[in-house]
């Protein structure tokens, strides 16, 4: 990657900044009208596609059309069907509870708590993590080894999340499973599969960006996204969610990993018991 590219890619990056506080802030309008803070979780993967396409505007001239191509597609594939299937699990549920807890905390303003600690914090986040792709849209040369290693990682990565929201949504749907722990298929091997699959993907995406300088150095991205998965706002809220719900969920914690899928532990109580 040239002097101009990195201009360029600086330049690109600026403005996708821009376009991520636009678009979390109409998010958050979206959000007041239909009084529900938990919009901006069926918009955060489709934030992402958003800035993945403006990205592959702005490259034209700069790096190869086939890894622009590939990238952008990518980003775009995950974050489509991230937002349909939390817009669809959301759809015919009420608020999250945990956005509901964040306004009872806001006191007098919850629309400026929400906007300034939730909202343009997701904005932020979001263009931070995007990084790899908008670098690997600058960037030079053919795919190499780390890139199709990248295609993999990423194929893993939404292997795991499809199919682990598949199997959850068949387990919820069926009503003998109720007040029961999911422990089959990819969650037999992995409490989160899909937070797995996650990360996957993103660490997928950064090894798309490796083979530049500026690609690497976004390595902070991925592993940002991961520590939200597995220590932030993703896995440990869950887990004290279902923890307080379902006592058959302490035992499924002690005999399943966490976040890597691994083999379970033999069980200390029958499959769906407390």
């Amino acid at each position: 990657m040239g002097s101009s590219d990195l201009g360029s890619l600086a330049i690109n990056a600026g403005i996708t900044l821009g376009v991520a506080l636009a678009l979390i802030a109409a998010t958050f309008l979206l959000a007041r009208v239909r009084g529900r803070y938990d919009t901006i979780d069926s918009l955060w993967g489709l934030g992402f596609a958003v800035i993945a396409l403006v990205g592959l505007g702005l490259s034209t001239g700069h790096g190869e059309l086939a890894g622009r191509l590939l990238v952008t597609a990518l980003t775009v594939v995950w974050g489509l069907r991230l937002s349909i299937h939390i817009h669809t699990r959301n759809a015919h549920q009420g608020e999250d509870a945990r956005y509901a807890a964040m306004v009872r905390k806001a006191g007098d303003a919850p629309g400026r708590y929400m906007l300034t600690r939730v909202y343009l914090v997701q904005a932020v986040l979001m263009w931070l993590i995007s990084l790899p792709v908008q670098a690997a849209q600058y960037a030079r040369g053919g795919l190499g080894v780390l890139g199709w290693i990248g295609v993999a990682v990423w194929l893993v990565g939404i292997g795991f999340e499809g199919i682990g929201d598949a199997q959850l949504r068949r387990f919820k749907a069926d009503p003998s499973n109720k007040g029961t722990v999911l422990d089959q298929g990819l969650w037999r091997y992995t409490r989160h599969p899909n937070y797995f699959g996650d990360a996957c993907v993103w660490w997928g995406l950064y090894l798309l960006a490796c083979h530049s300088w500026a690609g690497v150095a976004t390595v902070f991205a991925p592993l940002v996204m991961t520590a939200l998965l597995a220590r932030g706002s993703g896995k440990p809220i869950l887990e004290r969610a279902m923890l307080a719900r379902r006592p058959a969920y302490a035992d499924y914690v002690r005999r399943t990993s966490g976040f890597f899928p691994l083999p379970p532990k033999r069980s200390t109580s029958a499959r769906g018991t407390g």
